[in-house]
Parts: C-alpha cells; sequence; structure tokens
C-alpha cells in the first residue's frame, strides 16, 4: 500500500493541467524518448481537442521510483462541475494549478471548496511562471485569501508552494533557484504530501462507482477505488443503490488497471488502488460494487443540481429525415437516458409536449456538448431556447432564480460599457480591482438567465479582450423581466432554393444566415430584420426573363457574407418562439409554428392570456 498515491490535478479552465500530466509522462518515463506523442494526450475526445478544454475526467497512472501515483485530469470548466465532484471521492490529495498571471479565478474556487469540504490538503501549483507577466508570490497571496474565505483548516492552510512551467518543462520551490531542469520537486512533493490510500487490505471486496464507460463488446465499463478488500476476475458481486436496495448480482469478468494512456486488463487488484471493471448491465455512477454478502453502501457526494434546461423534440421540419439516420423520438430518448445514466450532472425526463425531452444541465456549454457530441452521431433534432430551473420557497412561496458570480477581466477603457450592459441585465457589482496588464476585474451577482447569450455581445463591446467566467452562487429573488432580442429576424414565406438575385434585392432589409443555393422553407429564419419587428420575406423570387436587355440590367451580384452563428450563439440568439434545427450537416433557425395564420392565432391567444 505504501507504494501508492492517487492525487487528482484541479484547476480553472485554460490553467494548464492536460499539458501537466503531459510533462508528467515524458519526465517520468511512461513515453520513450523517441515515442511520436500527441500534445495533451489525456484530452482524447475530439470535441475537446478542438475546442482546447478538457470535458471529462480520466484517470491514467505513472510510475516513479519504485511508486505508482495515479492521477486523475478533471475539466476545468463550470458547466463540467459534476466530473468534478464525484471524482475527488477517489482521491487522497489534489495539485491546484493556479495561472501566475490570472490568479484564482471562479473555477479554482468552486474545485477548491470541494476538495477543502473533504478534507483533502491540496498542493499549490504556481503555473506558467514563465510568463512575462506573471505575478506569482501576490498570486500566492490571493489562494492563502481563497483557503481562509472557504474556511480551511490549519492542517489545509500549510499548503506546499510550487513554482513551474508545463509548457517549459520545469517546476521549482523556489524561484531563486536558476536549475530549472525538472519536475521532480513536484513528483517528491506528492510522495511527501500525500497520504497513502486509508483502506483495509482485509475486508471484504468493496468500490464505489465514479465514472461510466461503455464499450461495444464489453458492455458497461465501471471505475473507481477500491475501498476494501481485492478485486479478481470472475469473482461473484452485487451492484447496490445509495440507499442499500440491490441494483443487480453479476460477477466481474474483466478487471483493468490504468497504466499510462492504456487501460490493461489484470487478474487482481488490492484495496486503495483506481480501477476499472466490466460484467455489469444495470449499475451506474454513485452505485456500490462488492462481494455478494455486503449490505451497507459507500457514502456517494451530492451533485449540485442543474440550473438551465432545455426542450430536446424530433425534428419535424419539411427537411427532416435529409440528412441524419437517427431522426425518431425512440432513438432520441434512448440516447439522452443513456447521456443521464452516465453524466449525473444532467437529468432528463419526458416533457408534455409530443415526442420532447426536457433535458436539464449545468450551463449552456455543457448542453450544447451533449448537442454537438449527438449531432456527430448522425440524430436530427429541434431544441428549444436554454431556460432557467426556478424555485418555489417553501415559506414565502416566492419566486427564486439562480444566481451566478460574474469575473469579467477587461481592459480599464471597456469597463464602463461593461458595466452598463450589466446593469440592464439586473446584475450588481460586487468587487473591482486591478488584475494586472493594464487590466480590471470586476466581478458580479447576476441571475443565471441574464447570461445566457452574453458572451458574444461581450467580446464585440471589448473588441475580444474580455475574459468571462462564471460560477453558479445560488438562489435568490426573482428579478423581474428582462429586455427580450431587440431585432426581428427575416422569415421565408416559401420552400425551396434560395435565389442570389431575391437575397441582393432584400439586403437593405437585414443580414441573411444563408447563401444563395441553400435549402430553405417556409417559417425558417433566414436573418435578423433591421427593425424590432419579424418580417416574412420570398428568398425564392427569380429574376423575370425577357428577351429585352437595357444596359446595366445583368451587372454581377454582389453579395454580403452571411453571418454563421456557432451553435451556442444559435440557441442564445432565438426566442421562446423559435427552436434551432439540429443536423450532422447542418443548423437552421425556425420558428416553432411554421405556417403564419398559426403564429397570428397563437400570438392573439398569448394576448388574450
Amino acid at each position: 500500500m505504501k507504494d501508492i498515491r492517487n492525487v487528482a490535478i484541479i484547476a480553472h479552465v485554460d490553467h494548464g493541467k492536460t499539458t501537466m500530466v503531459d510533462v508528467m509522462f515524458q519526465q517520468s518515463g511512461a513515453w520513450r524518448a523517441n515515442q511520436a506523442v500527441v500534445k495533451r494526450a489525456m484530452d482524447s475526445n475530439e470535441l475537446e481537442r478542438e475546442r482546447g478544454i478538457t470535458i471529462l475526467a480520466k484517470c491514467t497512472s505513472i510510475e516513479w521510483e519504485g511508486h505508482r501515483i495515479n492521477i486523475v485530469d478533471t475539466p476545468g470548466h463550470a458547466d463540467f462541475g459534476g466530473e468534478v465532484e464525484r471524482i475527488l471521492s477517489m482521491v487522497d490529495g489534489v495539485i491546484l494549478l493556479v495561472d501566475a498571471a490570472e490568479g484564482p479565478m471562479p473555477q479554482t474556487k468552486f474545485v477548491l471548496m470541494k476538495a477543502l469540504a473533504l478534507g483533502l490538503c491540496p498542493i499549490l501549483v504556481i503555473n506558467k511562471a514563465d510568463r512575462p507577466d506573471a505575478r506569482p508570490h501576490e498570486v500566492v497571496n490571493e489562494v492563502f485569501d481563497l483557503f481562509l474565505s472557504l474556511d480551511a483548516n490549519e492542517k489545509q492552510l500549510e499548503f506546499p508552494i510550487l513554482y513551474a512551467s508545463a509548457k517549459e518543462g520545469w517546476c521549482v520551490r523556489d524561484l531563486a533557484d536558476t536549475k530549472r531542469e525538472n519536475i521532480n520537486p513536484l513528483f517528491e512533493t506528492v510522495l511527501k504530501h500525500v497520504p497513502t490510500p486509508n483502506v483495509d487490505k482485509d475486508a471484504p471486496f468493496k468500490m464505489l462507482v465514479t465514472m461510466l464507460d461503455v464499450d461495444p463488446y464489453l458492455g458497461r465499463i465501471l471505475t473507481g477505488r477500491i475501498e476494501s478488500g481485492v478485486a479478481k476476475t470472475q469473482m461473484g458481486v452485487r451492484a447496490l443503490a445509495h440507499d442499500g436496495s440491490l441494483i443487480e448480482d453479476s460477477k466481474l469478468t474483466k478487471v483493468f488497471a490504468y497504466r499510462g494512456l492504456k487501460r490493461e486488463p489484470i487478474e487482481s487488484a488490492q484495496a486503495g488502488d483506481i480501477i476499472a471493471v466490466a460484467g455489469f448491465e444495470k449499475a451506474t455512477v454513485s452505485h456500490t460494487i462488492g462481494t455478494p454478502d455486503i449490505t451497507e453502501p459507500l457514502k456517494a457526494q451530492p451533485i449540485d443540481p442543474p440550473t438551465l434546461s432545455m426542450t430536446f423534440s424530433i425534428n419535424d421540419s419539411p427537411l427532416a429525415g435529409k440528412e441524419g439516420k437517427s431522426v425518431t423520438s425512440r432513438l432520441l430518448q434512448e440516447r439522452l437516458m443513456r447521456e443521464a445514466e452516465s453524466n449525473i450532472a444532467i437529468q432528463v425526463r419526458i416533457s408534455e409536449e409530443k415526442d420532447a425531452f426536457e433535458v436539464s444541465g449545468r450551463g449552456e456549454l455543457q448542453l450544447g456538448v451533449l448537442i454537438e457530441t449527438m449531432r456527430r452521431e448522425g440524430f436530427e433534432m429541434s431544441v428549444s431556447r436554454p431556460r432557467v430551473v426556478y424555485r418555489r420557497d417553501e415559506a414565502t412561496g416566492e419566486r427564486l432564480e439562480p444566481f451566478e458570480d460574474l469575473q469579467i477581466d477587461v481592459d480599464e477603457e471597456f469597463s464602463g460599457v461593461v458595466m452598463e450592459k450589466m446593469g440592464l441585465r439586473k446584475g450588481e457589482l460586487t468587487d473591482m480591482r486591478p488584475s494586472g496588464g493594464g487590466k480590471i476585474r470586476l466581478t458580479f451577482l447576476v441571475p443565471s438567465r441574464s447570461l445566457i447569450g452574453y458572451i458574444g455581445e461581450l467580446l464585440t463591446d471589448t473588441r475580444g479582450t474580455a475574459i468571462m467566467s462564471r460560477l453558479f452562487h445560488g438562489y435568490g429573488p426573482y428579478k423581474g423581466a428582462l429586455e427580450g432580442r431587440r431585432n426581428g429576424v427575416l422569415i421565408s414565406n416559401a420552400t425551396g432554393k434560395a435565389v442570389g438575385y431575391a437575397l441582393f434585392n432584400l439586403e437593405d432589409r437585414g443580414v441573411f444566415f444563408i447563401e444563395p443555393g441553400e435549402e430553405v422553407y417556409e417559417g425558417m429564419i433566414i436573418g435578423e430584420n433591421n427593425r424590432n419587428n419579424d418580417l416574412e420575406v420570398n428568398p425564392l423570387k427569380a429574376k423575370q426573363l425577357s428577351n429585352v436587355r437595357a444596359s446595366g440590367k445583368d451587372d454581377a451580384i454582389r453579395l454580403s457574407p452571411p453571418r454563421r452563428l456557432r451553435l451556442e450563439e444559435a440557441l442564445s440568439y432565438i426566442q421562446d418562439d423559435e427552436l434551432v434545427e439540429v443536423t450532422p450537416s447542418s443548423l437552421r433557425l425556425r420558428k416553432r409554428l411554421l405556417l403564419p395564420h398559426e403564429r397570428k392565432r397563437a400570438s392573439r391567444q398569448g394576448d388574450d392570456s
């Protein structure tokens, strides 16, 4: 047992966790000197590589001087906080990475709060110490203040401090040290400060499931840390729910250990090790696996509830079924239920609408990643605008809504416009301080619904220089109605292929989302109106053919390039009476009711009510 250490790497998004794991692989000898390896090796998911963020928590292990260090790389974005919450129960220590220039950010506070609550003692690594705008000593003081504000105990406050550059592959205990060759000080600190697993080797086998993966040949693969006993292949086991009820009896058909980037089959594993097992059909995350005589489940960490929901429904547009292969409500339901099973931060329930499902999660990014993953799997669906999940105060019956701590690092010249926009969105300024490099850090307490779609507007207002971070704060009294989208939309009143001549003549009406030759249908949103009302237009109107030709009649048509919305932008752009049609190769905006007389009837009924 003395040779095992279980440690998680936690940090705010883009502070260098995955790059640090790369360096640990390299310098521990997990990779050969001449081995061709990709950067950010732990980001194995295609979407993770595209977006440059970690979405799923992953396990790995390295050997160093006769010790095995099991490492868990965790997501840094608040929307994927559910991954972090359940992972921390597997480890005995955490490496807290903080950017030497940015300092502690909202997600740093979130992950640290969860780690301290479990009694873990963090190792602080000030990463990116090679940055020209680095301010490492100030950042250490800011982190210490953060520990105090989160009620850390005396032992946790005596955290070891290291300075590093994962990019350059060095780590030192003192910045005055000019011998910057490797990250051995980090390995030594992990072995010294992270305790060995506190487990009972002689008791019956027990393990809490913290991650779920599905293999096409082996079925469910459940990952967790063995809390007691020994796991062996072909041994009889049972799975218990968190209330102690029996889920199923089975046997361990396979036992896997994490060795580097691979999951290797082994015959047995001892208490304290992080393993993956196969052989279950129903057991999932937060269930306890153990010998057939166990009756008491292990305690699972409670997960913060979702704050945002969307309605996923089948695609019922005139172009449905032309691009995707999974288009029925049965397939959509199966896929969403499968996601809710493996991702405990997402909840799915059948909606009152026909062939529709209410999906609740932590934020726009988390739900956007789910939609993007599904469209790449061949699904077609319609998705509504995100809505916040309201609550009622049990004592007073008052309506409560979720609030978030919003932190914006912005150049001083743009601070005024940011505060003005936050005021319109019912945000309250709680702190304002310089953050180095001529930037100001503004902190607001703001309703979650106010931030839907705000990131694009913020980047426009600040010419792309602002950095925005957010963190769920809690529920508070409802703040009242917000101002909606200021511009109306251009709606197609015909079905067919858009014609360049028609779009050219409509250009003074607004900005288009489509190009000539694209398929459109009645009720589809093809652009944004310059005015605040919705306008029906005909994008199929072709030039009248005649044998009379006047000079200048056949000039080449020059169209402005269309405005292409990404998935998250489209979701935040639409209103409650609109949908985003998502297919494997297209994103289209449309009205919920395609026919104009149905929309008029619905608006009259809305006015009457």
